[in-house]
């Protein structure tokens, strides 16, 4: 799952929002420091309502990541995905279609979720927008015991950006894509992938629903 995906149904309590989002978002500020579900499970009862709350989202992400990499329609759109993307890219048998196949499952289901109510996404910016950046650093910091400098400057700019409302076009998408692609390292995508993203679309779209089939209340 991605950050919409994972978050949206919890828009009440913002320091759930972010464990939902935070595992994502150490992806970006530093992926050495993985706020791992062992490390959150000791504090989903933590005297401090911020620090359990925080917590219990962490551990919704990794529930909700494990059944959702099980299902059979993510391990079929991985596989589809990849070859549309292996085609594409001039039969590139390195890491990046597996890498595209299994990323764009996430945020092209994003995108549908989005593109049903985008009132609701900004209901979710809003929610994020409720955090304390140097309060959620905190948080950050006690439960992976690890000092997370820029996390609190993410914040603002993730806010602000709204990259999620980019998933529902193809060039925005593309460009969003390729800063992924720039962060872990590898080729950034031809102007011709843009292409086969909605025929990608597409198949996401006929399978959403096989997508959101799981255990999927709070376990918070």
């Amino acid at each position: 799952m991605n950050y919409y995906a994972h978050g949206y149904r919890f828009l009440d309590d913002p320091y759930f929002l972010a464990g939902t989002a935070l595992p994502d978002w150490m992806n970006v500020v530093d992926r050495r420091i993985r706020p791992r579900r062992r490390l959150a499970e000791p504090l989903v009862d933590d005297a401090d309502p911020q620090m359990a709350a925080l917590a219990r989202g962490v551990v919704q992400h990794h529930h909700d990541d494990a059944w959702f990499h099980e299902t059979r329609a993510f391990a079929e759109l991985s596989l589809a995905l990849t070859k549309i993307a292996r085609d594409a890219l001039s039969a590139d048998d390195g890491f990046r279609p597996s890498f595209l196949g299994h990323i764009l499952v996430e945020i092209l289901l994003d995108a549908e979720l989005i593109a049903d109510d985008q009132a609701r996404l900004e209901a979710y910016y809003a929610a994020v927008d409720q955090l304390d950046p140097a309060t959620v650093r905190r948080l950050v910091e006690r439960l992976t015991s690890r000092r997370v400098e820029r996390l609190a400057e993410l914040l603002p700019r993730f806010s602000q950006e709204r990259f999620l409302l980019d998933y529902l076009t193809d060039a925005k998408l593309a460009v969003r894509l390729n800063q992924v692609m720039r962060r872990v390292g590898l080729p950034v995508l031809p102007q011709t992938f843009l292409a086969v993203l909605p025929e990608m679309r597409c198949q996401v779209r006929t399978r959403r629903e096989e997508l959101l089939t799981g255990p999927r209340g709070s376990v918070g």
